[in-house]
């Protein structure tokens, strides 16, 4: 432990409720001898203690707590229980034969503030989004690749585990980019995955987040349920995820919607990989392509919304809320009665009562009567501590519209 900090009086209590971050405002002093990244102590304003974590002066979050037990030591046993924690929590998922692909580690959720670990196949992918994590990253490496570690989950025998270090927010921490091997082979420029008894292209190395959207494994089942024999929308398509699901269903037409060549050429390869029958490729930008279908009267059974994140600041939620509710005005636009929108927002500041209330909103302009038939979330690998809900941030709606 390399120092103290002392909060101001009557900001304590988001602490003494396990909340893992703390903010500029609430501190009243740091110690001068702790350095960023550092372990340290933070206390009450009467120096009664509440919690250790880590410090980064840098960062709007200036300490992100660990534990609250002024006995727990924070070394390398610890990281080696948090973790053997978050991988014993997804051994349901490593025991099922059709899936190699999900979350070990979603960062504060799992008790691990700034870490992120996904498992594609025999390689693991990981991300120090903090200050504090990546000057840690060495030994958390060290400790995953403990053949006895994955073991717990996984009996499959683990290859390599890369860095995918370039995620945006690592800026606000102080931290350049970053992708590269750390243990074991490197993976190779596109690695094949298994989800639900799909099969999936990834680019680990440089595809969006670690290289694919494990978080809608879930939903996309859940999707495909409403794509048999309809003609289906599926906006930001990225590698054709839904297109896949909806191809191994007999969807009667599929159209993907994305700005990136590379990333619709990929899902071309991903539906061939599944003996699925060609579908339509768009690349353009999602609000121009369907606002130019809306103007040719074309019309779909369903449209699949599945969008980046559009507010990464509270300062931007207003702006992400008319996003929203433009895109899925023209989705209600383009089905037809009887059809069926699925929606999502990525943004955690959106909230989901925000989102509905947008969808709401969408509904109200285009004159149609919508019912929700279903919520979505985030998968089980992704989980929520009930005390951070800033953990939960993907939320959805299959609609029914008339």
């Amino acid at each position: 432990m390399n120092g103290t900090v002392i909060l101001k009086p009557g900001r304590e209590k988001p602490v003494r409720n396990r909340h893992p971050w703390i903010f500029s405002g609430a501190i009243r002093r740091i110690e001068a001898e702790a350095k960023d990244g550092d372990l340290v102590r933070v206390t009450d304003s009467r120096g009664q203690y509440l919690g250790t974590g880590y410090l980064n002066r840098h960062s709007q979050i200036v300490v992100r707590l660990l534990t609250w037990d002024p006995d727990e030591r924070v070394d390398r046993g610890f990281w080696r229980r948090r973790l053997a924690q978050a991988i014993e929590g997804r051994a349901h998922l490593a025991q099922t034969p059709d899936t190699d692909a999900y979350r070990l580690v979603h960062a504060e959720a799992d008790g691990l503030p700034g870490l992120i670990v996904d498992r594609y196949g025999s390689w693991l992918v990981i991300q120090c989004l903090t200050l504090g994590m990546a000057q840690r990253r060495d030994e958390i490496v060290a400790i995953l690749s403990e053949p006895a570690q994955l073991s717990r989950g996984d009996p499959s025998p683990l290859v390599g585990i890369y860095a995918r270090d370039d995620a945006d927010v690592r800026k606000k921490e102080g931290l350049l980019p970053e992708t590269s091997p750390l243990w074991g082979a490197e993976p190779p420029a596109l690695l094949e995955i298994a989800e639900g008894g799909h099969r999936f292209l990834v680019d680990v190395r440089g595809g969006h987040k670690t290289g694919f959207y494990l978080d809608q494994r879930d939903n996309r089942r859940r999707a495909s349920v409403y794509c048999a024999g309809a003609d289906v929308l599926n906006v930001f398509a990225y590698t054709g995820g839904f297109g896949v699901y909806a191809g191994q269903v007999r969807a009667r037409s599929v159209v993907n919607v994305d700005t990136s060549a590379d990333a619709l050429s990929l899902a071309e390869r991903n539906l061939a990989l599944n003996n699925c029958q060609p579908q339509e490729m768009v690349i353009g930008d999602a609000f121009q392509v369907l606002r130019a279908y809306r103007d040719q009267g074309r019309s779909f059974d369903l449209v699949i919304l599945d969008p980046p994140k559009f507010a990464t600041s509270r300062a931007q939620v207003m702006d992400a809320s008319r996003g929203y509710k433009d895109l899925n005005l023209l989705a209600l636009q383009l089905l037809r009665p009887g059809g069926h929108l699925i929606t999502f927002s990525c943004s955690g500041l959106v909230s989901a009562d925000l989102f509905q209330k947008i969808v709401f909103g969408a509904s109200v302009d285009a004159g149609r009567d919508v019912q929700i038939v279903e919520w979505l979330a985030q998968g089980p690998d992704h989980p929520v501590l009930l005390t951070f809900p800033e953990s939960a941030y993907l939320k959805g709606l299959i609609c029914r519209a008339w």
